[in-house]
């Protein structure tokens, strides 16, 4: 997946944290909210904005993170 035309970082939006599509969720709380347990269709329900592809975007957002860091040491 490319993500990097959902993933979006804005010096001034959430301190640059990584967000959806220039929107305020962050790839972290997606995150945590799959951590806790939250299904794709639950969090949907809970952001109607949000789409599948944003999820899995996240996903392969941080996958591709711990792979970089994985290489750097």
């Amino acid at each position: 997946m490319n993500y990097q035309n959902i993933i979006t970082i804005e010096p001034g939006k959430r301190s640059g944290k990584p967000c959806i599509r220039g929107m305020r969720i962050t790839v972290y709380e997606v995150l945590s909210y799959l951590a806790a347990g939250m299904t794709y269709e639950e969090i949907l329900e809970d952001f109607p904005y949000l789409t599948r592809e944003d999820i899995l975007a996240c996903l392969t957002y941080a996958a591709d993170r711990e792979k970089q860091t994985l290489i750097v040491k």
